[in-house]
C-alpha cells in the first residue's frame, strides 16, 4: 500500500515569498524611518517629535512650565524623560506592528527588522 503524502508549495514557490516578504519588509522599514511620530507628556506641556529611525527632531515646551526655580526645573526634565521614552516605545510598537503584517506574526530567520 503506498502512502501519498500532499504536496506543498515547491522550495521555489517558498523562496520567492520568502523574498517578496523581504522586499515588503523593507519598503516599510524605509517608509517607517522617514515617519515622524509625536508625543506629548505632561498633559501636553511637552511635545517631541521623534523619527522612526529614534532621532529626536525637535522638543517643544509649553512656556509654563519653565520658571527659575528648581523643583520646576525637575519637573520638566521628568517631563522629557517620559516624553522621550514614550516617543521611543511608540515607534518600536508601530515598527513591530507593521512588520508583523507583513510576515503574518512568524519570526522568519534573516528577515529582521
Amino acid at each position: 500500500m503506498k502512502v501519498r503524502i500532499p504536496q506543498g508549495p515547491s522550495q521555489q514557490e517558498m523562496l520567492r515569498k520568502v523574498q517578496q516578504a523581504q522586499e515588503n519588509m523593507e519598503k516599510k522599514q524605509e517608509e517607517l524611518n522617514n515617519r515622524e511620530f509625536e508625543v506629548t507628556s505632561g498633559g501636553g506641556m511637552v511635545k517631541v517629535t521623534i523619527m522612526g529611525t529614534k532621532e529626536v527632531k525637535a522638543i517643544k515646551i509649553d512656556p509654563s512650565v519653565i520658571s527659575n526655580s528648581e523643583e520646576d526645573m525637575e519637573m520638566l526634565e521628568e517631563l522629557l524623560i517620559a516624553a522621550v521614552n514614550e516617543a521611543i516605545t511608540t515607534v518600536e510598537k508601530t515598527t513591530s506592528d507593521e512588520m508583523g503584517k507583513i510576515t503574518g506574526g512568524l519570526n522568519l530567520p534573516g528577515l529582521g527588522f
